[in-house]
């Protein structure tokens, strides 16, 4: 039997942006259980305390996006006892290494070089779009998991903004949330006690400095241009979500159907 979740978000001291994504509202009126489906950043640092509220929940599975890269950098997720944890990443961990080493360690010309003048969001959108295009059988995936037996359900990354963003986004987008809701949603990532603390390498307040962040921010940010182009690439892609979900996902309208029953009130 799932468990319902406390009606006041837990503050966790070592996962960020938890929430419940319960109480969304579909296009037809209906709403998303609460305490079905779950999103945060990446559990590795997560304390016994963190644990323990995480073990209440009732989970059944716990998808973790990040590569081998970002696990090497923040380390495995916590174990949780009788919870299915299932990795599927969605970026490739060659994919920007150097790029994400130069975010880390870089100096102020390094990345007013490789960030000013709108390329930061830019690579973001990038992004964005080729998770959508390329990783059709992760996102096919975790809908048919969840529409057989994975719930309750966790998702995340390493800051539960982008991958898991996405992914949340996806599986919304497959039970019929209204769109404004899922942007809404996907924005929260932006409340100051959810956002991933920055990590550089230095030290030295330089390293941190006022014109530093900005350069990084947005890629840091839950930005809604990012997710309309997820949005975007759905439509220029294949036609429509009906089509999306469908061929891309391969998600027929009875399992479609039994995802609804197993994520909607």
């Amino acid at each position: 039997m799932t468990q319902q979740v406390p009606s006041t978000e837990p503050e966790l001291a070592g996962v960020r942006n938890f929430r419940d994504v319960g109480g969304l509202p579909t296009v037809d009126g209906r709403r998303v259980k609460q305490g079905v489906l779950f999103r945060s950043g990446h559990l590795a640092h997560a304390t016994d305390e963190d644990a323990a509220f995480l073990s209440s929940l009732g989970l059944h599975t716990i998808f973790d996006f990040r590569n081998a890269a970002d696990q090497r950098l923040e380390g495995p997720d916590v174990t949780l006892p009788g919870v299915r944890n299932v990795n599927l990443p969605l970026t490739d961990p060659a994919d920007g290494a150097e790029f994400w080493q130069m975010v880390r360690d870089g100096n102020l010309d390094e990345l007013r070089a490789a960030l000013s003048e709108g390329q930061a969001a830019d690579r973001m959108i990038t992004s964005y779009r080729a998770i959508i295009a390329e990783r059709t059988a992760e996102h096919s995936q975790v809908l048919h998991s969840l529409a057989e037996d994975s719930v309750p359900a966790l998702m995340h990354c390493a800051a539960g903004k982008d991958r898991a963003g996405l992914s949340i986004a996806v599986t919304l987008l497959a039970v019929g949330v209204e769109r404004d809701a899922i942007e809404a949603d996907y924005l929260e990532s932006n409340a100051a006690h959810r956002r991933y603390k920055v990590h550089r390498s230095s030290a030295s307040k330089d390293a941190m400095s006022p014109e530093v962040m900005e350069l990084l921010s947005p890629l840091f940010d839950a930005r809604a241009t990012y997710l309309a182009a997820a949005f975007e690439t759905v439509a220029q892609t294949w036609g429509s979500t009906d089509r999306y979900l469908e061929e891309g996902l391969k998600l027929s309208p009875a399992r479609r159907e039994r995802l609804r029953e197993r994520l909607l009130d």
